[in-house]
């Protein structure tokens, strides 16, 4: 992702020298790579360290090759924004991640516009103008003058709306994210209509924008995929997240390949459809997981029937049963197998590191633990994953659903620390449900659950009820997550 935004201010004309091109495909490879690493925990940093030397190879070719500008103005900007780039990312906490890499695509989305509009108003630096009529206006009628190919101005086009798109809907997922806009789902009367109908007008604009190269036909696609952004995100609720940071990631890298067609730079083009590729199909492989239809997702709106705060608070009236931390340590230190469910709740409560010693003095007493991570656990794909990896959590010890599912029957303890609806058997039984469809955990088949939340009175994102709370076999442990980890834990020590 940020590839693209390095990639957005590279390339200003065909690049002739076969070094140049050699240059790039080592380029494009090491992204592959990258991708290739970054699918696996155990490969991550590895993938990491390919996407930068890659991007490394495309910027320097770029720099060296084209006269974009200045040396010193270019080292500058990518002082400034390196500068800015270090700081953030040694000062942000890894639960306000989900928001920094929506503000992220936000950025990808907004270069990509205003590289196209750098094209539009000097197409003559970008090598796109060729011989053809214009209206002189005026009533001076049609002369020959050199005009933007009717190419480059689809290409602009779209790389400008996919970009707009990109940017608004990045900055509602972003509001959304970090708690500064409610997580509810905005019902908007009508809403599939006006997106079709929005969508639609920006086709024919664009379809237009090919025999009318004026201001006011780019600027209305401009305005119109700016609305779309905003109609599509706010109508998805919190539960859908994960799907969302994973569709804008898709969006972003569309942007950034449809600027790199039309600043002739095949780096960028690889760079973002490999982006936009792996977003599409991460996208589709959460959508399955979430029991979400892939074209409901692109066309927005999709959480109305899903999303937060829709299906009331908890029903703190029913009976349940109140455990300690004690309760807690003695059951788990007798059992065989004990399975942990992470969730948000433990990202929010840095509980990560001292779930780790306590899975480390379990060990110590010869108990199995394991880890089971759902596709939707956290606020963006991977991110339980990336907390647990942060606490050094043996990768051999974490599972995905399917692999450990079936494991629950016998299985003496399931320890869940700030998760809900990944654990909610609504999604299995209640047709009425919100959630219902979704592959939960079967936590209700072990013998003991724990249930780490702060209150009996807060829901998951989906905003329902769970049965969890109330099963027999079931002990609440209402407190902050990492407060009542160390209290197992230093039972457990004595």
């Amino acid at each position: 992702m940020l590839s693209s935004v390095l990639a957005v201010a590279a390339d200003t004309a065909h690049a002739v020298n076969p070094w140049v091109a050699f240059a790039y495909l080592v380029a494009g490879v090491c992204f592959i790579l990258a991708l290739r690493g970054l699918s696996h925990p155990t490969t991550s940093r590895q993938g990491n360290r390919y996407g930068m030397v890659g991007m490394l190879i495309a910027v320097v070719t770029t720099l060296v090759t084209h006269d974009i500008a200045s040396l010193p103005e270019i080292l500058i900007a990518i002082a400034i924004g390196g500068a800015i780039g270090f700081v953030t990312a040694r000062k942000i906490a890894m639960t306000d991640m989900p928001q920094l890499v929506a503000a992220f695509h936000s950025l990808v989305g907004m270069a990509a516009v205003l590289v196209g509009w750098a094209a539009y108003l000097n197409p003559g630096a970008f090598g796109i103008l060729v011989p053809g009529t214009l209206d002189m206006g005026g009533g001076l009628g049609v002369g020959e003058q050199m005009v933007i190919s009717p190419v480059s101005r689809v290409e602009m086009g779209l790389g400008i709306a996919i970009g707009a798109i990109t940017f608004s809907g990045s900055v509602i997922a972003f509001l959304k994210l970090a708690g500064k806009m409610s997580g509810a789902p905005i019902m908007l009367p009508g809403r599939h209509v006006i997106n079709l109908g929005t969508l639609a007008a920006i086709l024919l604009l664009t379809a237009y924008f090919t025999q009318d190269q004026s201001l006011w036909i780019i600027a209305a696609v401009t305005v119109l995929a700016f609305i779309i952004g905003f109609l599509l995100i706010i109508p998805i609720g919190g539960a859908d997240m994960p799907v969302v940071v994973s569709m804008l990631n898709s969006y972003s890298g569309w942007a950034a390949a449809a600027m790199g067609f039309t600043l002739h730079n095949t780096a960028m083009i690889i760079t973002g459809a490999l982006v936009g590729a792996s977003g599409a199909i991460l996208s589709y492989i959460m959508c399955k997981a979430m029991n979400r239809g892939f074209l409901s997702v692109i066309a927005g709106g999709f959480g109305g029937d899903s999303g937060g705060g829709g299906a009331g608070a908890a029903k703190t009236d029913r009976p349940w049963k109140r455990g300690s931390a004690e309760d807690a340590a003695f059951m788990m230190s007798q059992a065989e197998q004990v399975i942990i469910i992470p969730g948000y709740g433990m990202a929010v409560a840095q509980a990560q590191h001292v779930l780790r010693e306590m899975t480390d003095l379990l060990k110590e007493k010869g108990v199995t633990v394991k880890f089971a991570i759902h596709p939707v656990a956290g606020r963006m794909p991977g991110h339980m994953n990336v907390l647990l990896a942060e606490a050094s959590v043996p990768y051999d010890d974490v599972f995905e659903l399917e692999d450990i599912n079936g494991e629950f029957a016998q299985t003496d303890v399931a320890f869940i620390i700030g998760a809900n609806d990944v654990v909610n058997p609504a999604a299995k039984t209640d047709k009425s449900s919100p959630i219902y469809g979704m592959p939960v955990f079967d936590v209700d088949k072990a013998k003991q659950v724990f249930f780490i939340k702060r209150s009996m009175g807060g829901v998951g994102y989906a905003g329902v009820d769970n049965d969890v709370f109330y099963m027999d076999q079931t002990m609440m442990l209402l407190s902050d997550a990492k407060k009542m980890v160390e209290e197992i834990n230093k039972a457990l020590a004595d």
